[in-house]
């Protein structure tokens, strides 16, 4: 997922053979098994705080505005994270602590998917009485209008693109709006208002992780306004939107259809969320420290500024979880942009950067994480060592090398590239300054563009007639996997086809017809070793193509309220669980 993407969750063991079927649910309930002492990292890898009270509102900011709220598109982690207070997908990941979060478990399904014709078809049966918040039950067809409308990547243009890439659809099938009347049913059945069944182009042995998207999430046909959705979701889950005021806040009720019964994983604690968007960075901190707000809900670990106020005193400490995280920090090198179009000169910028400066910029070793040599984190399935630009011993930067670098790209005296950033994001703006300052060492003149990080993806960098026009040759990025091996980490950010000329696209530089045919293999490929080496290799490929700077493995520094009760980081959308939280 971003930080647009980042959620990062492991297949089931069942789930990565091929042909084999799903395994059972299992036992959903929440690990409340933890304890009360006020201590730093008191809610890494068990519940601070256990409780079972309710009542109360939980508030929450974020410094700019949602991507979407709209389960169709939205692919933030944070939202796919707090999504389910108000949505239900097929399938869900284990609100739990730690490395238990990594499990996937029914959710609106009754089970996980049970596998057919060698992991090509897929069968979910619904739980019976889930209803909206009208009243209405939902449906195995409300299932399938809702996957299909997520495929208009022209209404939609932030989701992930799975979907439309696996499913059997017809050909220039282009979702229910432009393609009204198209049957369907070559990609997604329901044989009776229970049953979902998908039909994919080639296998895919890990296709409950597909499930787990919001994507899934029901929506009624006939309540669906397009891309006006996003301004009244139909609720399936224990809350519902009472207020939304685009751009500035969301407040969230409880739903009255919302049965307990039909649902053995939610708690719904709380009364209520109040969500304010657009505050600044250090204010939202402040008011953190203060106990003015509860959580940061978009869970990048709070700024330089606070960092230093938290860790020197005790107290504040007390309030704080220092979580390692499978996420990359990094930047894009776009080849579209000239004269990056020469590889020589996209060579000049990884031999150049000053990867500790990037690494201060967020947080440095304690809470910005480690020295990326390569794009998948240690964590990730298939990591291996590289290091294909050496940057000096110090990792500040080859200054000789990227000279050569660019005159062997025919610029022996640098040259003029913009670089993206999102404005919001203090650390980000602080990573750009440090690219800026290391490559004017060696005669690169960096630019540096500010945007929101709303429209970052779908208006500006992750836009590619945008980014050709304004010369976006450099852009900052974030990611961490939509699950926690090679094809969930490296899919959407290095397959060109992923690369959406209308917008939104998670990969904004990386066009390697062999990466393509290799993530291909990848996916099918039965033998689990040999598909770590495969990914691996993608990894090693992308970075020889130098159209990715991997700058930082993310560690992050987290703070939260003392009046917060069920609280711990969850692996699975690597930041605190929102769904299990409740207020003292």
């Amino acid at each position: 997922m971003r930080t647009k993407r980042w959620r990062f969750a492991v297949a089931s063991a069942a789930a990565l053979t091929l042909g084999l079927s799903a395994c059972g649910g299992g036992d959903t309930s929440t690990d409340t098994s933890g304890g009360t002492t006020a201590e730093f990292n008191a809610a890494l890898d068990k519940v601070y705080n256990p409780s079972d009270k309710k009542g109360g509102i939980i508030k929450m900011a974020h410094s700019d505005d949602w991507d979407t709220v709209d389960p169709g598109e939205t692919y933030y982690g944070m939202s796919w994270d707090f999504l389910r207070t108000y949505a239900r997908p097929l399938v869900m990941y284990k609100p739990a602590p730690g490395k238990a979060s990594n499990e996937i478990v029914p959710d609106l399904a009754e089970s996980l998917g049970q596998s057919s014709d060698g992991g090509k078809t897929w069968t979910y049966k619904l739980r019976k009485g889930v209803k909206y918040e009208d009243g209405t039950e939902v449906k195995a067809a409300d299932v399938k209008y809702a996957v299909l409308r997520s495929t208009d990547k022209e209404t939609f243009p932030n989701g992930p693109s799975y979907f439309e890439g696996m499913l059997n659809l017809p050909a220039g099938y282009k979702g229910p709006y432009k393609s009204k009347g198209v049957n369907t049913d070559s990609a997604i059945t329901t044989p009776d208002d229970y049953t979902v069944v998908f039909h994919l182009k080639q296998p895919f042995a890990g296709f409950d992780n597909l499930a787990a998207l919001s994507q899934t999430a029901p929506v009624p046909a006939a309540k669906d306004t397009g891309a006006k959705y996003r301004e009244h979701v139909i609720s399936t889950g224990p809350y519902m939107f009472d207020k939304v005021e685009t751009g500035k806040s969301y407040t969230l009720k409880r739903n009255p259809q919302w049965d307990q019964a039909t649902d053995p994983i939610r708690k719904a604690l709380p009364d209520g969320y109040e969500i304010t968007l657009k505050t600044e960075a250090n204010d939202l901190d402040n008011r953190l420290i203060s106990g003015d707000l509860d959580v940061d809900i978009a869970g990048t670990g709070v700024q330089a500024a606070a960092q230093g106020k938290i860790l020197s005193d005790p107290e504040l400490k007390k309030r704080a979880d220092n979580p390692t995280i499978a996420r990359l920090q990094y930047m894009s090198v776009n080849p579209q942009v000239k004269p990056l179009d020469n590889i020589d000169c996209r060579k000049a910028i990884m031999y150049g950067v000053d990867q500790v400066g990037y690494q201060t910029a967020y947080g440095g070793e304690f809470a910005g994480g480690q020295l990326a040599t390569g794009l998948m984190p240690p964590s990730i399935d298939g990591f291996k060592e590289m290091n294909t630009y050496p940057n000096g011993d110090d990792h500040k930067g080859d200054v000789n090398k990227a000279k050569e670098s660019l005159t062997a790209c025919g610029q022996p005296n640098g040259f003029t590239v913009n670089m993206a950033f999102r404005s919001d994001r203090p650390k980000e703006k602080a990573a750009a300054e440090s690219v800026q300052q290391s490559l004017k060492r060696v005669g690169i003149n960096v630019v540096l563009k500010g945007f929101p990080t709303g429209d970052y993806f779908s208006t500006y960098a992750g836009n590619p007639p945008y980014a050709r026009k304004a010369a976006l040759g450099l852009a900052t990025n974030s990611w961490g996997a939509d699950w926690n091996d090679g094809f969930g980490f490296l899919s959407q950010i290095v397959d060109s086809r992923v690369i959406r000329e209308t917008g939104g696209s998670s990969n904004i530089s990386v066009r390697i017809p062999d990466v393509d045919k290799a993530l291909d293999a990848a996916s099918v490929e039965p033998d689990k070793a040999k598909r770590d080496q495969m990914y691996a290799d993608i990894d090693k490929r992308v970075m020889e193509e130098a159209v990715v700077y991997p700058a930082v493995w993310a560690k992050i520094l987290m703070v939260r309220s003392d009046r917060l009760t069920n609280v711990y980081f969850s692996d699975a959308y690597g930041m605190y669980d929102y769904l299990s939280m409740g207020v003292k």
